[in-house]
């Protein structure tokens, strides 16, 4: 009997190595040998690709404008043009809050993207929980900072006294649901680096129902529901972001997608080792750059305040629709970024110029169809907000002809950053910006305000704008930021 018990051992330790082989290749997804999986943008026609991946992103973005134009006639409407001068002010701070994690989540986005192309989906994890972390970390302490110190904010801004209360409102609401808010972006981001746009897609269609259905009911407050003016349309967004952000954790693991944590993978979320010294190396000047473009709106807003309470109206309003507008290369940038980023990681650097090129011309197109839109129809666009006969609306009109193309002409650097982000270059686009920004944007407008008037604020953005993109086009084509990809 014990002269037979080698053969059913050497089967069995086969069959253990076999198993052990198969949870290796289930936890590192294909091999690098090029295999087809869930995600990947490193094959097939480049413009197909682009489109059936960026298109989903695109909708993303339409659906949250358009949730945050509904609920902005929602205010103006029920509650007044003081409140949609608040929610104008407030909407600038949020941004400027998100701005301190969304660089992190760049980086995390662009890291996932390098690993899922070299077909490594243990790193990919591993990098996207130490992101993760880092900005819930990072989203609770500025939550709570921004709950007290949202006062002296506003009153930084020159927020107008007539809707100092309800900004105060709104923005506390913010920061109160800022980590919620970080989770959603951070998986949404997250997604699109492991080559998935739909998730994000749906999860925004929820939310835009609830929140659509609630923003009124929270507003006015008909029955038994509390009259919350403004501050109830921030908590009505607040709730619908959250069932979006249940919404992807819940698809994530139900299919079991590229990014889910288990086990002792959600070790992965304590932010240690060389995914945070990445993640922080490159993410710190990406949030630069958001922090910079944030500021100069700031400055902005501040400017515009100076001119009174119909200019503050008029460029909330105008802001609406210059949403719409950047969209487009929001989406491909981002579209771009993430197939460059693959494509790095499975090593095809020749597809990344095809890609680049072909992303600036899908954004071209699409900008300037959409620019011309808002400048044939601004004035019932702008009226959605302001109401027809507001005395806001022919400044809205005045401001829309001269701003206008200057989106789309920056529309350009976005693109182009996408692609040197994907290679790790930040600190050059972050440079490019803050010269565009203030000595562009805010430079022009102090030497010809004497000369312009309230003009001057207007055409400071073109002048910027094409500073901006001379600079970046330069850049691209003669500087050294392939040399910023370490493989």
């Amino acid at each position: 009997m014990n002269e037979a018990s080698p053969i059913p051992v050497a089967e069995a330790q086969a069959e253990e190595v076999e198993a052990r082989a198969r949870q290796d290749a289930m936890r590192q997804g294909p091999a690098r040998t090029g295999s087809a999986m869930r995600g990947d943008l490193t094959k097939g026609p480049i413009l197909k690709t682009l489109l059936l991946f960026s298109i989903p992103m695109l909708l993303s973005n339409v659906l949250q404008t358009l949730n945050g134009s509904v609920n902005a006639i929602w205010v103006g409407r029920l509650v007044g043009e003081a409140a949609l001068a608040a929610t104008a002010n407030a909407n600038i701070m949020m941004f400027l809050v998100f701005a301190a994690v969304f660089g992190f989540g760049m980086a995390t986005t662009v890291r996932v993207g390098q690993h899922f192309g070299a077909r490594d989906i243990d790193a990919a994890r591993r990098t996207f929980g130490t992101g993760l972390g880092l900005c819930i970390m990072i989203s609770i302490a500025t939550g709570a900072i921004g709950w007290f110190g949202a006062g002296a904010l506003l009153d930084a801004l020159g927020t107008p006294a007539a809707s100092r209360v309800d900004a105060l409102d709104y923005l506390r609401v913010i920061f109160v649901t800022i980590p919620l808010a970080t989770v959603n972006m951070m998986v949404s981001m997250g997604m699109r680096g492991a080559g998935d746009s739909k998730t994000p897609l749906y999860a925004m269609i929820l939310a835009v129902v609830i929140d659509i259905a609630l923003n009124p009911l929270l507003i006015i407050g008909p029955g038994p529901l509390p009259a919350l003016g403004v501050a109830g349309s921030a908590i009505a967004t607040a709730c619908a972001n959250t069932a979006g952000m249940l919404f992807q954790i819940w698809v994530i693991y139900r299919k079991d997608l590229p990014l889910r944590l288990r086990g002792p993978e959600l070790a992965y979320l304590r932010p240690v080792g060389p995914d945070l010294r990445y993640v922080l190396a490159k993410g710190i000047p990406m949030g630069a750059q958001m922090l910079i473009a944030s500021s100069a709106g700031l400055v902005m807003v501040s400017l515009v305040n100076r001119q009174g309470l119909n200019a503050a109206a008029a460029y909330g309003a105008s802001l609406q629709l210059w949403n719409y507008l950047q969209m487009p290369a929001m989406a491909v940038g981002s579209a771009v970024s993430a197939m460059v980023a693959q494509s790095l990681g499975a090593g095809d650097h020749g597809r990344v110029k095809q890609v680049t090129l072909t992303g600036l011309a899908a954004n071209l197109v699409m900008s300037t169809l959409v620019a011309a839109l808002i400048v044939g129809f601004d004035h019932s666009l702008l009226a959605l907000f302001l109401g027809g006969q507001s005395p806001a609306l022919p400044i809205a009109e005045h401001i829309q002809l001269i701003c206008t193309a200057s989106f789309v002409i920056f529309s350009v650097t976005m693109i182009l950053s996408g692609t040197m982000r994907a290679y790790g270059a930040v600190v050059a686009p972050l440079v490019i910006l803050f010269l565009g920004l203030y000595p562009g944007r805010l430079g022009f407008y102090a030497l010809a305000e004497p000369w312009l008037g309230t003009d001057a604020v207007w055409w400071s953005y073109p002048v910027g704008s094409v500073l901006t993109v001379m600079v970046t086009v330069a850049y691209y084509r003669m500087g050294k930021w392939r040399k910023a990809f370490k493989g």
